[in-house]
């Protein structure tokens, strides 16, 4: 079982930054394909970015690209998110998940964490 858990969420002004960090323990998770997701009240759940294993492949919604990093430093065992010109629009609780199949993109996720959440205001 692999556990997951975020970090890094917090209040924040229109135009600042926040970088999340998910920390992954457990069976093979240092190796796995990661990814963000975030959830505002009354939407569905959104997908934001994804990061393969060894880092060297990076996919990004639309909504995102251009203000967010996805990055992963495997000798920490943690995957981040950094997160810029942030917007009131971006308020939601943020997870990080892990795909176990090697699929690129990963088409499914299977282990998640609690989600860590973020306020931005104008």
């Amino acid at each position: 079982q692999v556990r997951v858990a975020e970090s890094g969420g917090g209040l924040v002004q229109t135009g600042g930054s926040l970088r999340l960090s998910c920390a992954a323990s457990g069976g093979t998770a240092s190796t796995q394909n990661t990814g963000w997701f975030r959830q505002a009240p009354g939407k569905e759940r959104e997908f934001l970015a994804a990061t393969s294993w060894l880092g060297a492949r990076a996919h990004y919604a639309d909504s995102v690209k251009g203000r967010f990093t996805i990055s992963r430093d495997n000798a920490k065992n943690t995957v981040y998110l950094q997160m810029n010109s942030l917007k009131p629009e971006d308020t939601a609780r943020y997870y990080c998940a892990v795909a176990v199949a090697p699929t690129w993109p990963p088409s499914v996720y299977d282990y998640w964490g609690q989600g860590t959440q973020v306020i931005v205001s104008s």
